[in-house]
């Protein structure tokens, strides 16, 4: 899987696949996306380590969107968005500038296991939603 464009329409959300907060963000994301935009892969396995335009950091949910490939408040926000609905209202959250939102999940990153949990393994998805995730 060296290019995005095989999971086109669909976008790619890479997460921390052991952190507590970042599995919760999947779970949201997972249960409020109703038309199915989005995918799903851990950045510790086998789909991330192949994805050749993949920033190799633990520390930011990534996300590729055709061609683009996403980081930090950027990541979640388009994940929020392609959620459709209401949720497309995430995106006004870009009149903020890139630097202050980044300072904030910066922050939060920092601190993820220590407020949110660590798993000891990857988040296994439940047999309903197997078609979602790649390895």
């Amino acid at each position: 899987m060296h290019s995005g464009h095989s999971l086109l329409p669909h976008t790619l959300v890479f997460f921390d696949g052991v952190c507590g907060l970042c599995n919760g963000f999947v779970d949201f994301l997972v249960r409020h996306d109703r038309a199915r935009r989005l995918r799903y892969a851990p950045l510790q396995g086998a789909t991330a380590a192949h994805f050749e335009r993949l920033p190799r950091h633990l520390d930011s949910v990534v996300v590729v969107q055709g061609h683009r490939v996403l980081v930090k408040s950027d990541a979640a926000l388009t994940a929020l968005a392609r959620l459709g609905g209401v949720w497309r209202l995430s995106a006004a959250a870009r009149v903020i500038p890139r630097f202050v939102r980044d300072a904030v999940y910066d922050l939060i990153a920092r601190h993820r296991y220590g407020w949110f949990g660590q798993r000891g393994a990857c988040r296994v998805p439940a047999p309903h939603e197997a078609r979602w995730f790649l390895p």
